[in-house]
């Protein structure tokens, strides 16, 4: 017989490139599919041993999306989110943005066979998520207020 999925009670901490560029119709932000279950999501995974917070999350960038470009030092928030994990436990996670200016996008990168890619505005990369607080810093995203 077996239970409810239970939930982890230690939340594990994050990374995350939101990645953007300024478009013909104003700022845009490049969303990818996860791998099982094909949401729109930012690139995103572990704090890395070696690397700085925003260096882990442009490395997530460029495995996840394929992209490489500038990112700054501080976060511009955080939201959180729960993993499931092969043991069908769930697993509380805090993950912290930061804004990845887009300055070279490859057309083969390691995980391009596993997931699509696209950009979308701003707008559309709020409804496309499904973490309310990940809604929220992408819509209220301005390049424009932090120093690149």
């Amino acid at each position: 017989m077996t239970g409810p999925a239970r939930t982890e009670t230690s939340e594990t901490r994050q990374v995350a490139a939101l990645p953007w560029r300024q478009g013909e119709n104003g700022v845009e932000v490049m969303m990818i599919t996860s791998r099982e279950t094909r949401r729109w999501v930012i690139p995103k995974g572990g704090r890395m041993v070696g690397k700085t917070d925003p260096q882990a999350a442009a490395q997530e960038a460029y495995e996840e999306a394929g992209i490489q470009g500038e990112t700054l030092e501080a976060p511009i928030g955080h939201f959180r989110y729960g993993k499931r994990l092969k043991s069908g436990a769930t697993q509380a996670c805090v993950v912290a943005v930061y804004p990845l200016e887009v300055l070279i996008q490859l057309g083969a990168w390691p995980e391009d066979l596993q997931r699509e890619r696209r950009w979308m505005t701003l707008a559309e990369a709020a409804e496309a998520v499904h973490e309310d607080d990940l809604a929220q810093l992408i819509r209220d995203f301005a390049p424009a207020l932090h120093a690149f």
